[in-house]
């Protein structure tokens, strides 16, 4: 066995044109060596963002002079592979040109045994400015097509939309949440590969069967090879090994060695079980001696995505392993604009996040990238199972014969990438294009067609559907049998009629809900807007002070300002944040309250959201938000800021989505009904305990009943009218404690209010934290309160999370809170906090 791979990893860059070499990062962005150099500032900071549009205008070398190591020099076989290149580059390899790429998301490899020498070799890319590349795309097409968040006119170009002609992150050309960065570089690593004789370059477990007796398998194995000869194709994993003779020939080969294992170990999304995963190991031998030899980790699962006629209009969930999941997540961004910032650690404090917050789906939105595979290594590991899209959005995009066999070869790579990752439940062809369109409804979509001729709009529909309806599922059939596809997210089904086009009341299909937030309307219109499966909807908040301040001086804190403004991607997004404030909670005394309420409010619109999906349980069996995570520090949907920090949305979503808890549902104004949600497989029997107090603690009615709910499913237990509950009680002052009780424990927890957050008396309460620190650095708070303490924050001195937080306390409660340090791995773990700040929101209103 002789197979060598040695990556490049020296490199230098200039402006194309220009003298002075600098050092550059492999992989990595021109945006990030130019940071890294000095040459340009923080593009996050302020409003440097609006400084730095010229970087995208202009051509850039990277270079790299290196000698090849005997041991791989001498190979018979050599190539030279490129995982990304963004986006248009021209590469030449001692002078000569090798390669002329126009994909970001392709991976490249080249036969370099003839241009590779003994001693220096010069390795030479020129990025051609993708603005300039697409500009006469544009102008030959004759017409502009809808690209609805490219910040053309932020980069200079007018209404020049070309972000639609580039296959590269759509994101890059900005967001409304994102900046624009229209990026260059080669953003994945480059490697040298040599082998003699043969080598395993794919292997791929294709799962044709699946259950808790036996899996019925299918090894498919690729090899190339420099001679014909036969051999022993030999499958192994956990002690079994199956083995049969080939006849392997010249060139490119695919083996396939259909195999079975019994009772085989289940890979189960977190909540439902172990995401046990196995090895299996493909070797070539002669002889007694492996000629080549390659593995692949995977999980064993039954997958279907199953959509089913009923009485309401057809189901659409996620069936994994023969048990139906409601899925429970949010939608997943790239980590960074600059996506060679994201370190393996940042990776996994992001799943790790989701694990503790008791999710159990992240969506992998389509205006992004396909992610490392890190990312879905620890999905893998953790049971978050993946909703990927295909890297589309918000967009029309051209049909001719070159883009076509550019998506086609982007899809195959892709595919044959990631295919292997049991976490990947459901391939969506892009996000929101159908719906955006809407073909079949001459009046509907988002106001596009409009714009366009009747040939024009069949034109663009003919396009969409060679994409979408044609080569992408062709595609996936070819290298990922047997794998799900939708090919729009939201969509009703493929009709060629206006019943294919989701909207709010449609009960079939996915839906995408924005009336809250887009277009003002109330909180309370989540119970109304409920799907079969809520794949968006989201609402605003500002990261906390500590994160403002580390994109915007003191001075600049105001909603209006031009920083602040620069932050926020949406438009109206600052004031829609504050038309929402002035309904539903009390004043912010000053700008830094006004941060923290507005984390309160977010949460408070989401909570409303996933409680209210999953009560409707099994109709509604899926709910993601918008979104987990930010690419840059901004005002944004994010649960999670840019820097790690939980919002007061994460934690609100941890007790959401626990796996057995409480709801109520209260929105009508007249009857409060009690729900137990349980996710389990496992029946479950409790106690629900409702307690009526004042704000003082003093109890005024209690009522403990019995509740029993069956497996994955949820119940509606109580009913009560409020004012039959409430009496006499001044609402204004009254609190309702529902706790969830098992064998002396309390599993989950919920506070009513009878009126608005903006409308209770809340006092000032007096709040006792005793904190010990056990000698092994392990910070614990115990809280008390002699009135009702509501929205309890606590921030801490180092980086990390709390066991709980942004919760109310009620008089006679003690409760223990533990922080978690976030370690350099990503993971979280118990540790010292450092100073710890305790604050509730009788701290941050304004008080006349």
């Amino acid at each position: 066995m002789n197979e060598i791979k040695w990556e490049l990893n020296e490199w230098t860059f200039r402006a194309a044109g220009e003298k002075e070499w600098l050092p550059a990062v492999v992989p990595g962005c021109v945006h990030s060596d130019l940071y890294r150099n000095g040459k340009i500032s923080d593009p996050y900071y302020g409003t440097n963002e609006h400084d730095l549009q010229w970087i995208d205008k202009r051509d850039w070398e990277y270079e790299s002079v290196f000698t090849v190591p005997d041991e791989l020099l001498h190979q018979d076989n050599l190539s030279l592979v490129f995982d990304g290149l963004d986006t248009y580059a021209d590469v030449e390899l001692n002078g000569q040109r090798i390669l002329s790429a126009d994909n970001m998301f392709r991976t490249w490899s080249l036969p370099a045994k003839t241009y590779l020498q003994s001693g220096e070799n010069r390795l030479s890319l020129t990025f051609r400015s993708p603005i300039n590349e697409d500009l006469p795309k544009l102008e030959k097409l004759g017409y502009g097509l809808p690209a609805a968040n490219d910040q053309s006119e932020l980069g200079g170009l007018g209404d020049k939309r070309v972000s639609v002609f580039a296959r590269k992150a759509p994101y890059h050309y900005g967001w409304d949440w994102g900046p624009r960065f229209v990026t260059s570089g080669i953003w994945r690593a480059v490697r040298l590969e040599g082998w003699t004789g043969l080598r395993i370059t794919d292997l791929f477990i294709r799962q044709n069967e699946v259950t808790s007796s036996k899996a019925k398998l299918t090894a498919q194995v690729t090899i190339e090879s420099d001679r014909d000869f036969e051999g022993r194709l030999r499958i192994a994993t956990e002690g079994l090994i199956f083995e049969r003779t080939e006849n392997i020939r010249l060139g490119e080969n695919t083996l396939r060695f259909e195999f079975e294992l019994d009772d085989p170990k289940l890979w189960w999304s977190r909540g439902l079980g172990e995401a046990y995963l196995y090895t299996f190991a493909a070797a070539i031998l002669e002889g007694d001696s492996v000629s080549a030899e390659k593995s692949v980790k995977t999980g064993l699962r039954s997958v279907k995505l199953k959509r089913e006629r009923d009485k309401a209009g057809a189901s659409f969930y996620i069936e994994l392993n023969g048990v139906p999941v409601f899925a429970k997540g949010a939608n997943h961004i790239p980590n960074d604009n600059f996506e060679t910032d994201v370190t393996k650690e940042r990776y996994h404090y992001e799943i790790v996040s989701a694990v503790e917050a008791n999710m159990n789906m992240l969506r992998v939105w389509g205006g992004g990238i396909y992610e490392e595979d890190v990312f879905y290594e620890l999905c893998d590991e953790y049971g978050i199972m993946v909703w990927q899209d295909f890297m589309f959005a918000c967009s029309m995009y051209p049909g001719d014969e070159d883009f076509l066999e550019s998506v086609r070869h982007e899809a195959e790579d892709n595919i044959r990438r990631l295919r292997s990752h049991p976490s990947i439940v459901l391939w969506c062809g892009n996000n929101e294009i159908d719906s955006a369109w809407a073909h079949y409804i001459p009046d509907g979509g988002w106001g596009w067609k409009k714009d366009y001729t009747p040939e024009q709009q069949n034109n663009i529909w003919a396009d969409y559907e060679a994409i979408f309806h044609r080569l992408l599922p062709t595609a996936l059939s070819k290298y990922a049998p047997g794998a799900e596809y939708w090919p729009s997210s939201p969509l009703v089904s493929l009709s060629s009629d206006a019943n294919q086009h989701a909207h709010p009341e449609t009960s079939e299909g996915d839906i995408h809900y924005w009336g809250v937030w887009h277009n003002s309307e109330p909180f309370e219109n989540y119970n109304k807007y409920i799907g079969r499966f809520m794949s968006e909807y989201g609402f605003q908040s500002f990261p906390e002070h500590k994160s403002v301040l580390q994109y915007a001086p003191e001075d600049a804190l105001q909603l209006d300002s031009k920083i602040m403004l620069a932050h926020q991607k949406n438009g109206r997004g600052n004031f829609l944040i504050k038309e929402y404030m002035d309904k539903y909670l009390p004043e912010p005394k000053d700008f830094v309250s006004f941060l923290y309420m507005s984390q309160v409010l977010q949460a408070e619109a989401m909570k409303s959201a996933i409680e209210a999906h999953r009560r409707r349980k099994p109709y509604c069996m899926g709910t993601l938000y918008w979104q987990m995570n930010d690419s840059w520090p901004v005002a944004s949907w994010s649960g999670i800021d840019y820097y790690g920090r939980w919002k007061a949305l994460h934690y609100y979503a941890r007790r959401s989505f626990r796996d057995l808890s409480v709801s109520i549902d209260g929105t009508n104004g007249k009857d409060l009904n009690f729900h137990i949600l349980n996710d389990r497989l496992q029946p479950a029997e409790a106690s629900l305990r409702l307690q009526l107090l004042s704000f003082g603690g003093e109890m005024l009615h209690e009522l403990v009943l019995p509740v029993e709910v069956g497996a994955n499913t949820a119940l509606q237990v109580y009913s009560v009218k409020e004012e039959d509950l409430l009496g006499q009680e001044i609402p204004e002052r009254t609190v309702l404690l529902a706790e969830l009780e098992q064998e002396g424990q309390i599993l989950d927890q919920r506070t009513h209010y009878f009126v608005s957050a903006r409308e209770i008396e809340l006092p000032q309460p007096n709040i006792r934290a005793t904190r010990s620190d056990d000698g092994d650095g392990r910070t614990t708070i115990a809280l008390e309160t002699d009135v009702l303490a509501k929205q309890i924050w606590l921030s801490a001195e180092e980086e990390g999370v709390f066991t709980d937080n942004y919760f109310d306390l009620v008089p006679g409660e003690k409760i223990f809170i533990e922080f978690w340090g976030r370690q350099p791995d990503g993971t979280l773990a118990h540790g010292d906090a450092g100073a710890v700040k305790v604050r509730s929101m009788a701290d941050f209103i304004k008080r006349d």
